[in-house]
């Protein structure tokens, strides 16, 4: 996946929204018509403003540490105006002298289209598999 490439984009501009706990950035990824299925809390979230509204709550949880994202196994099919694409995204919150602190990792699937010129998510799905026996999300990638 090339520069050229949307998805590999969003996927860049998130990683740095992310780290600059960016609401605003991180927000201007998104379509206002966003429906996100997010692991956490909420099955679903709709409409940019609560994904916005979900943003600023997370970023300002952190204080002063950070979150680096790290994208693995990236994987795109773009068309005219639709793109849809994959990847492993491990989150890793970082304390102020640069200490990492905990890490998880989760599947996201995000699917973006053209509008004019710009390129907006407008589906975002994550996921981590779940252990049969105790229910629990598995929140460290395995092999495969």
């Amino acid at each position: 996946m090339g520069e050229d490439n949307p998805f590999s984009r969003a996927l860049a501009a998130y990683v740095e929204a992310v780290l600059a706990k960016d609401v605003d950035a991180f927000a201007a990824l998104y379509d206002q018509d966003i429906h996100v299925f997010d692991m956490w809390g909420t099955w679903s979230i709709r409409g940019l403003a609560a994904w916005r509204d979900m943003a600023a709550g997370w970023f300002s949880s952190l204080g002063d540490e950070r979150v680096v994202v790290t994208c693995d196994s990236a994987d795109s099919t773009v068309s005219e105006d639709l793109a849809i694409g994959h990847a492993i995204l491990t989150y890793t919150a970082v304390a102020p002298d640069g200490i990492a602190l905990r890490s998880l990792s989760n599947r996201a699937t995000m699917a973006l289209r053209r509008t004019g010129d710009a390129w907006k998510i407008f589906h975002e799905h994550t996921s981590a598999p779940i252990d049969h026996q105790s229910q629990q999300a598995i929140p460290r990638r395995g092999d495969g």
